[in-house]
């Protein structure tokens, strides 16, 4: 497989920014965008920024090899910094479709994460070299609930059909390292425009 292209992995959330008008909705796309972006370049502390997340968020696993539910911001930040320092951060997502609304983000997608074989092979997957990087692809789909004041309240994160995922070894020439990601990605990390509680908030529910 030829290198990816992490630059293109948002490209559904810029699609529907173009015309999306609801400034909680843009706000929220806004925040999805930068998440993904951080979290592949490795910069993960600026997740927990307190505008972004919520004081205790709650993270589903049931994809890409995990099956865990990770509770607080500690628990996560270790992941987080686990994938930064193996490599496990560098994702792209493509075939994707989002919908949002007042309190969540869907998405469906393909996924792809690198993954180093004895990660792999931790695991219980066959890999024929442990010391490679390899790349698990799989169809995903995923909910990340929102507050009222649009920070992420968590990711509910699932495979659709495990049995059908897809684990490639990658040519030393095609794989991004998390440091490289971080020189490609820097450039397209925007700050969040001011969150603007009048024009933000969610829509009345009717009873």
């Amino acid at each position: 497989m030829t290198k990816l292209d992490i630059t293109k992995t948002n490209g559904a959330v810029e699609r529907l920014l173009e015309t999306t008008e609801n400034p909680r909705h843009r706000f929220m796309l806004q925040a999805y965008h930068r998440h993904r972006y951080l979290e592949i370049a490795g910069r993960y502390e600026e997740i927990f920024a307190p505008e972004m997340m919520v004081e205790n968020p709650v993270y589903h696993f049931h994809a890409l090899g995990i099956s865990a539910r990770l509770e607080g911001q500690e628990a996560i930040r270790n992941l987080y910094r686990e994938w930064s320092e193996t490599g496990e951060c560098v994702m792209y997502t493509d075939d994707e479709e989002i919908a949002v609304s007042d309190h969540m983000i869907a998405s469906r997608m393909t996924g792809h994460q690198f993954k180093p074989g004895k990660v792999l092979a931790a695991a219980g997957f066959d890999v024929d070299h442990e010391e490679a990087m390899y790349v698990y692809r799989a169809h995903e789909e995923m909910v990340w609930p929102y507050d009222d004041r649009c920070r992420l309240v968590g990711e509910d994160v699932w495979e659709v059909d495990p049995d059908k995922a897809e684990i490639v070894e990658l040519d030393p020439a095609d794989v991004i390292t998390a440091k490289e990601a971080r020189r490609i990605l820097d450039p397209l990390i925007k700050p969040l425009p001011p969150f603007e509680a009048a024009t933000m908030r969610p829509r009345a529910v009717a009873r």
